[in-house]
């Protein structure tokens, strides 16, 4: 069995829901804190490293329940409070400092109102089957997801709260944020956030035109606005594009390359001065949770681990080096490791992806659109809304029927839904609109053409001439009017000489040399 670079955790957070206990918790915190003068701290160990723990108290815009609550539970506590409970790896262990978490201890009960800021007050909405509880929110990086929980105990039973409040928790409970990353070297990191890697290849084919959410970030200036390829590449893909790459996968994510903020001035030896490649779960961009059972947290682990190598694997990286670290970078919290326990990286197959695409379009543009098919393609590409048959119809002129038909035979180039229509994906649009584009340009330089051979006619120039200065205005090349005086030379003011100028009936040959079907993609594999 093959095995491949174990990711990291970096980043967590959820929100544990407690209510065996009812407010028991709050109260022992608050008892906690009072004892100790306004805080309490212990020290732990866990799986033989060494913890401390920190408890604390902060302002509340709670209203105060009075002399008891909704729920007829009696209120004793004169001031209203919330708790913090910090939990970090000890100093001597973790000399970075990033190593921890923090979490956030408040009431829940029914009927509990909040006070905003400009005074107006609310009920806080308590899902029902809620009678008293208490919410922990938790944040914190550099752990491995499933130690949470256990660090959790451990921390609240040496500031002297029974762990046993922090046991079980609520169906409710759920995860807001998480990442799994790894640390990849400068020189072997640029084709991930390259115009043709993994990156950006999911964000403009991996997506209807425009169904779904999907978000590309290029960013190549750092804080202080210097110059940094791949500071800061991501894409965010809703559940139903990232299926279309990870076809098991059902979280919504963003996979990530950049570097630290401070990258740009550090020496090659530092960690600092090489990126990070993550992949995180973006709870905003569904509509669905995900809890904290160890199934979920299992889950949540294989596809962001199976996510990151599939990017690297699709960029060219080596996933299983068998000497040394390979393409990767060790720092304080992640150790370049193989492993056979992990996901099988998913062929992305982007490149299929792409070329599948281009070929529907050099498939069109070789049997020839007519010139409805061409109308509505130029008012899809161009058109930033909902597009609608009858939309198209009125735009040209045309009767909807004849529209909805040259829509029906371009069937693999277009979605129409309803009374909506739109291009397959992003890619399909820049094909279709650098061809429409194109066709303009020819049709320009066709009629400049033909004015130039006639004016030549006119100005009784031979046949030779004229067919040379119509030659010339097809390859954008500008013939002067006039006649040097120091003799018969010609001026000639030449276009972009890399502009490749198609000609419509040969229209194919040039997508092919674009990267059609057959074109072959450079092996990037980085190697020590």
């Amino acid at each position: 069995m093959t095995a491949y670079i174990e990711p990291a955790p970096h980043e967590f957070a959820a929100n544990y829901l407690f209510d065996d206990s009812g407010l028991a918790p709050f109260f022992a915190a608050d008892s906690k804190v009072k004892a100790g003068g306004g805080s309490q701290r212990g020290e732990f160990i866990h799986q033989s490293e060494r913890w401390t723990s920190t408890l604390y108290y902060q302002d509340s815009n709670i209203v105060h329940p009075s002399t008891h609550l909704p729920t007829g539970t009696e209120w004793e506590l004169e001031e209203m409070r919330e708790f913090r409970l910090s939990v970090c790896r000890h100093g001597e262990e973790d000399p970075v400092g990033e190593q921890g978490f923090n979490v956030h201890i408040t009431p829940r009960w029914q009927g509990m109102q909040i006070e905003q800021s400009d005074g107006t007050v609310s009920e806080y909405s308590i899902p029902d089957g809620i009678h008293e509880a208490i919410n922990v929110k938790l944040q914190g990086s550099n752990i491995e997801f499933g130690r949470y929980l256990d660090l959790l105990q451990s921390a609240v039973s040496t500031v002297g709260i029974r762990s046993n409040y922090f046991e079980e928790p609520h169906e409710y409970s759920n995860i807001q944020d998480a990442e799994r990353c790894v640390r990849v070297h400068t020189d072997a990191s640029g084709p991930i956030h390259a115009r043709d890697g993994p990156i950006v290849s999911m964000a403009h084919l991996l997506e209807t035109d425009r169904e779904g959410y999907r978000k590309l970030v290029q960013n190549d200036a750092d804080e202080h606005g210097d110059t940094l390829p791949g500071y800061y590449h991501t894409v965010t893909l809703d559940p139903r594009r990232i299926r279309e790459a990870f076809p098991d996968h059902a979280l919504p994510k963003e996979v990530k390359h950049y570097y630290a903020r401070e990258a740009k001035n550090q020496p090659e030896d530092s960690p600092l001065a090489h990126p990070k490649v993550g992949a995180s779960y973006q709870v905003s961009r569904w509509d669905e949770t995900l809890g904290v059972t160890p199934d979920d947290l299992e889950r949540l682990e294989e596809e962001l681990d199976q996510t990151v190598l599939s990017v690297l694997a699709d960029a060219g990286l080596d996933i299983s080096p068998t000497r040394g670290s390979g393409p990767f970078v060790a720092d304080a919290y992640f150790e370049p490791q193989t492993t056979t326990e992990g996901p099988e990286p998913v062929g992305l197959d982007l490149t299929r992806v792409r070329s599948t695409q281009e070929s529907v379009v050099v498939k069109h543009l070789a049997d020839g659109l007519s010139p409805v098919q061409w109308e509505s393609l130029e008012t899809l590409v161009t058109d930033g809304g909902e597009v609608a048959p009858v939309d198209i119809a009125e735009d040209h002129d045309r009767h909807v029927e004849s529209v909805r038909r040259a829509l029906r035979e371009m069937e693999d180039l277009v979605v129409h839904e309803y009374a909506d229509v739109r291009l397959r994906s992003n890619y399909v649009a820049e094909l279709v609109h650098d061809a429409v584009d194109e066709a303009e340009e020819a049709v320009k330089r066709a009629a400049e053409t033909s004015a130039k051979a006639l004016q030549t006619a006119k100005r009784g120039m031979g046949e030779s001439m004229s067919n040379f200065i119509a030659w010339a205005a097809r390859h954008d090349i500008d013939v002067d009017d006039a006649i040097d005086r120091q003799g018969d030379d010609l001026k000639l003011r030449m276009g972009d000489p890399d502009r490749e100028t198609p000609r419509i009936s040969e229209g194919v040959s040039d997508l092919e040399r674009c990267g059609a079907p057959g074109r072959t993609v450079p092996d990037r594999r980085y190697s020590v």
